[in-house]
């Protein structure tokens, strides 16, 4: 804990003649050996506390700067030891600021009134017309938004849930904010009641309104060049970049926006990656990805997926509103082109092609293909089972964990065949075998929850998924078998 003392008659004229101004000098206290030598043009107000200024940050590029302060204003503002602060426009105004903080060439950086810096922020996720919001906070997992979000039918459970995040959030409302230790914010415009973590990295950012950052020296995050965010929390290992926009967002640890990327109400889970389309009122879990600029995700739940070019999906009922959802299970797919007519349900690691409209549930049949063929949709169970892609994102997912927090938010499972996605095999392969029993084994065709199957798939996903079932319980019991 450090002590303060208040300025001594000589150094308060050494300031004066550095060109520094104070509405009331007594009002402004600073550590035993502190100097006055690096403080040049700077209007304090209000209660300032200042540390010592003795080391020099190495820039890029070789150029070293000495800390102190210089060009600034500060208002109720507390500096730690060996902190830059130069060429603030405005002022900085209600912050806590930690040792070797480097700010330069910023707007405005304030606390206005009490804030809760995005803790307690709901947002409208899967149904944008509301029912389904999740208020967001500094621990949020995926489990537990997935809860608040999907168990509306538990309506105890979810309002004891909500208490505990209103009160989480109540016990970190302050009217003062705080910016780490080792932290860099250079060239950025206007930064209001936000939370900012140690080492975190601000470059260019044009907005940022009501949010944590919440950064650490483990996993930093980085913020880039005209990235505009409002009522949002950034978890550790994040990088936003790019003219990202975010409005009512959770990013959980090491997720990676880019390139113009715009999400509204939106919740992003570990590792995911988001670059240079839109989602508005999805649940993105864990590797969800999209690269490219003709991509929508709305009002769905996804996770281990993978967008093609130009996927989208429809949620809106013409004169109701946005009022439907759905739900890609873990592993799903869309090519490019790509477009679902919500409400629908996607099986885990299926794979979508063409334009679907019929309102498919296809969550019992998993690894199959949906292929639209003249405004059909054919269902081929089972057959992504063969595909080595299939395997290859399986070995991919755990390499590409960049979590380097040693606090993760997120349990992720990463196996491929799971009691969950065999338990769903086994269902799919009764419901073939009654299809074949119901319409006949020499049917043609076979009718399936708006989706049309062949003869020949309906045979093969039974195989496919028996060879699955078969595998997945073999290995099981030789496992037991080695103990």
């Amino acid at each position: 804990m450090k002590t303060y003392r208040s300025l001594t008659q000589e150094e308060i004229q050494q300031l004066k003649e550095r060109s520094c101004t104070a509405v009331d000098w007594d009002e402004i206290e600073v550590v035993e050996n502190f100097k006055t030598d690096y403080i040049y043009h700077t209007r304090f107000s209000g209660k300032v506390r200042l540390g010592v200024f003795e080391d020099e940050f190495t820039l890029a590029g070789g150029m070293r700067k000495h800390s102190g302060l210089y060009h600034a204003t500060l208002h109720n503002v507390t500096v730690g030891d060996n902190c830059c602060i130069e060429n603030i426009k405005n002022y900085i105004a209600n912050y806590i600021i930690g040792d070797y903080a480097f700010i330069e060439n910023v707007d405005i950086i304030l606390v206005d009134g009490r804030s809760k810096f995005g803790n307690g922020v709901e947002v409208a996720v899967l149904n944008e017309t509301g029912g389904r919001e999740v208020p967001i906070h500094d621990r949020l997992s995926a489990h537990q938004a997935y809860i608040l979000a999907l168990y509306r039918h538990r309506p105890e459970l979810i309002c004891r849930m909500k208490a505990i995040i209103d009160r989480y959030a109540e016990e970190n409302t302050s009217d003062t904010g705080t910016i780490g230790h080792h932290v860099t914010i250079v060239d950025a415009g206007y930064i209001k009641n936000v939370r900012i973590g140690d080492y975190c990295k601000i470059e260019g950012a044009g907005r940022l309104k009501n949010g944590s950052l919440n950064s650490n020296e483990q996993a930093p995050i980085h913020i880039g060049y005209g990235v505009v965010c409002d009522d949002f929390i950034i978890s550790s290992g994040s990088n936003v970049e790019d003219g990202t926009m975010l409005t009512r967002c959770f990013i959980s640890q090491a997720c990676h926006l880019g390139h113009n990327y715009s999400a509204s109400d939106s919740l992003f889970f570990s590792n995911c990656q988001e670059e240079n389309g839109e989602a508005c009122a999805i649940f993105a879990g864990p590797f969800t990805v999209t690269h490219h600029k003709s991509t929508l995700l709305i009002a769905g739940m996804f996770s281990f997926m993978n967008a093609g070019s130009g996927s989208n999906q429809s949620n809106h009922m013409y004169k109701l509103g946005p009022i439907h959802q759905g739900a890609m299970e873990r592993g799903a797919k869309t090519t490019s082109d790509s477009y679902i007519l919500w409400p629908a349900r996607v099986g885990a690691f299926s794979l979508v092609m063409g334009r679907h409209v019929n309102h498919a549930d296809t969550s019992n049949l998993p690894f199959s293909y949906l292929i639209e063929q003249q405004n059909t949709t054919y269902l081929v169970p089972g057959v992504n089972l063969r595909s080595v892609g299939t395997i290859r994102d399986a070995q991919k997912w755990p390499k590409r964990d960049k979590r380097k927090d040693p606090n993760r938010l997120d349990q992720i499972n990463y196996n491929l065949l799971s009691p969950y996605t065999i338990q769903k095999m086994m269902k799919g392969r009764s419901i073939l075998k009654e299809l074949r029993k119901v319409s006949g084994e020499t049917s043609e065709t076979y009718s399936y929850q708006s989706a049309k199957i062949k003869n020949s798939s309906l045979n093969n996903g039974i195989r496919f998924y028996e060879t699955a079932i078969h595998k997945f319980l073999g290995n099981s019991l030789i496992k037991r078998l080695e103990e």
